[in-house]
């Protein structure tokens, strides 16, 4: 099975992510520990949750990094597994109000930490950000954090690009290591405009993509199967998906790209899950893809791609076709 080491850290990581957003709400506890189980089997060992994830159920805080706590611990199993949550979120009824200062990020971390039933955090990320705030109280907070040793690294959740620059430069001239990662939403389909609506979000774009090239930071993009949308192009099933998720996306832009990864199937013999998820962990950049998976069959579909490489000429063709083969052109998800 292949493992990647992110960049500027010493976290040893499955080549997929296992995202954790439905664990301990749409799906009960047994249902939780039976993917997470199944996950680990398969060659997982990376999984992503956040303080807020599963909290949007009425009566329920935190159900997500509960579980998995509970899960670690019937399992005994804490330490071959690396584990990301997410804290600094606004709250749910004032998504426009930032909780980005030192209180509320030290309060959210020693509640994830009480909630995975751990002592330490292995890859720490900021939900959102709060422009107002200066890179260097947050980083700050941060490095507060990993001297108490509650956290090991941290990174970026949804933040933008000149924001990261901003910290990059800051770690850099403070000899520290600041994000070690970015989390934003990313896969092979073409978005149509800003995603959910939210501009607090962070997606790929050029400026994004060329930063990655030139940093070499890890990219750890959530979203990664566009919600199934190329599995249902294949198997016929497009009318039966959330046509809220659909409007994410340029149809026709993104079927055309759908049709070259069919080309691209044909000639390798991949699957069409391997080739979506393929098309992020093969590229020139660390990059591992969060899986939302909800259900066995499809947490066994997509750990087939865990050593899947495509190549760069691959890339070419499913973004840009014959005529782009070999050109020296930066790559991205226009």
């Amino acid at each position: 099975m292949t493992n990647i080491l992110i960049p500027n850290t010493t976290l040893d990581v499955s080549s997929i992510c296992l995202g954790a957003g439905e664990i301990g709400s749409s799906l009960n506890e047994k249902d939780s520990f039976e993917l997470l189980d199944l996950f680990v089997e398969l060659g997982g060992n990376f999984l992503d949750t956040a303080h807020v994830y599963g909290s949007w159920v009425s009566g329920l805080h935190s159900p997500s990094e509960k579980t998995i706590g509970s899960w670690m611990k019937a399992r005994r199993n804490r330490d071959g597994i690396v584990v990301a949550t997410k804290g600094a979120h606004p709250n749910l009824d004032s998504m426009d109000v930032p909780r980005m200062s030192r209180k509320e990020i030290l309060q959210d971390v020693d509640e994830s930490l009480e909630h995975l039933q751990t002592d330490r955090i292995d890859l720490y990320w900021l939900h959102r950000d709060d422009p107002k705030l200066s890179v260097e109280v947050i980083l700050e907070t941060l490095e507060s954090q990993v001297h108490a040793g509650k956290i090991r690294y941290y990174g970026a959740s949804n933040w933008k690009t000149a924001r990261l620059r901003e910290v990059q430069e800051y770690a850099d001239k403070h000899n520290i290591a600041g994000f070690v990662a970015d989390q934003s939403l990313w896969n092979a389909a073409i978005l149509a405009g800003t995603p959910y609506g939210d501009p607090t979000l962070g997606w790929m774009d050029e400026e994004r993509y060329c930063f990655h090239v030139e940093s070499g930071m890890a990219m750890i993009p959530y979203q990664s199967q566009a919600f199934g949308l190329f599995q249902r192009m294949e198997n016929g099933t497009m009318e039966q998906m959330n046509q809220g998720f659909r409007g994410f996306y340029k149809s026709e832009e993104t079927g055309v790209r759908f049709e070259r990864m069919m080309q691209v199937k044909a000639r390798t013999g991949l699957t069409i899950t391997q080739i979506v998820l393929g098309y992020l962990t093969s590229q020139p950049f660390v990059t591992v893809p969060i899986i939302g998976c909800h259900k066995p069959e499809q947490v066994r579909d997509s750990m087939t791609a865990l050593d899947v490489q495509l190549s760069p000429q691959d890339l070419m063709f499913i973004e840009y076709g014959e005529g782009m083969i070999g050109s020296k052109e930066k790559r991205w998800n226009r």
